[in-house]
């Protein structure tokens, strides 16, 4: 890491710009700016959720995941850098079998709930895929790589399958749509 910062408030950004790690400025509404803070919220997200009683696995698998959050943060701090791999997104694929695999077949939809880890876990999820959105906008006028669009892809796959099975391992079911429950 080049820059360490040694003073926060710089006030460099009062102009409505903020600085990328290449040392280009652009608005802090450009749409690289918006992707970076839609993954810096998901990996906050993930630092709640981390607060929660969890089986170790899937703790374990959260810390790695905000591990790689930040490598796809610096990604997108610096234009045509390229920081997640392969093996970061085949890492995913695996966790996303081997927890799954563990769970019973879905035969309906759920709903977001049960535990409060689980509850958690599935807002982890949307922003997950708010964070794929603002990456695949960004892709439209700049160069991302794939890996970066497949990682939030698998991820939001994955937090859906810990949340099912957080709630097991506090021994809650899935919470099961109901279709027309409040229709009579």
């Amino acid at each position: 890491m080049g820059n360490r910062l040694s003073k926060i408030t710089t006030r460099t950004g009062d102009d409505g710009t903020t600085g990328l790690g290449d040392g280009s400025r652009v608005s802090k509404d450009d749409l690289r700016i918006h992707a970076l803070g839609e993954v810096d919220e998901l990996n906050s997200q993930l630092g709640v959720l981390l607060c929660e009683t969890l089986p170790a696995a899937v703790r374990d698998c959260l810390v790695r995941v905000q591990h790689d959050l930040f490598d796809l943060g610096g990604e997108l701090c610096i234009p045509g850098h390229t920081a997640m791999t392969q093996t970061q997104l085949l890492r995913l694929d695996e966790a996303l079998a081997d927890f799954n695999a563990e769970l019973p077949p879905l035969k309906e939809f759920i709903l977001p709930g049960g535990t409060r880890a689980a509850a958690l876990l599935h807002v982890g999820r949307c922003v997950a895929r708010r964070a794929e959105r603002s990456l695949i906008a960004l892709r439209r006028e700049q160069a991302v790589a794939d890996a970066a669009v497949h990682y939030l892809n698998r991820l939001s796959d994955l937090l859906f399958v810990l949340a099912r099975v957080a709630n097991r391992a506090q021994g809650e079911g899935d919470v099961l749509w109901q279709p027309g429950l409040n229709a009579h």
